[in-house]
């Protein structure tokens, strides 16, 4: 066995190692923040759903959220603990189960208004640079969309 290192399998040249470091370090940021609300990551992922089309199924937030819908049902059901959102049956198909916003729900907008604000001032980044860095991730999800 060689001890020469092998370039292509040292950890810090892995785009992968460097997406998954981000994202852990990412949503510790975001949770102190997020604890305020009283919300967890992905509560708050499905929030922005809805306070961005509110009425929606669980399927189209599942589709989203690019995420199945089974494993949203369970942080769905909190939300609706919590008060910030209800569940109906569809009264055309009751399989499909639909959400809207609580007046709770809706109040919640007003004080997550601040979150993104603290995100940029912790990624030491301008406005632009973190659009065009969003914008370069998304294209790589697209991609790697394709392939699986």
């Amino acid at each position: 066995m060689s001890d020469t290192p092998c370039e292509e399998l040292l950890l810090d040249n892995q785009l992968c190692f460097a997406l998954y470091s981000t994202s852990l370090l990412m949503t510790k940021v975001y949770k102190p923040l997020l604890q305020e609300l009283g919300l967890t990551y992905p509560q708050y992922l499905a929030m922005m759903v809805l306070w961005e089309a509110d009425g929606i199924t669980v399927g189209e937030i599942s589709n989203r959220m690019l995420t199945d819908p089974g494993s949203l049902t369970p942080l769905l059901k909190r939300l609706e603990v919590e008060g910030l959102i209800t569940r109906t049956r569809s009264s055309k198909d009751e399989r499909v189960v639909e959400l809207r916003l609580t007046e709770q729900g809706r109040a919640l907008k007003d004080r997550a208004r601040s979150v993104p604000a603290c995100i940029l001032a912790a990624t030491e980044l301008t406005t632009d640079h973190l659009g065009n860095l969003r914008d370069e991730l998304v294209s790589l999800r697209n991609s790697l969309g394709k392939a699986v």
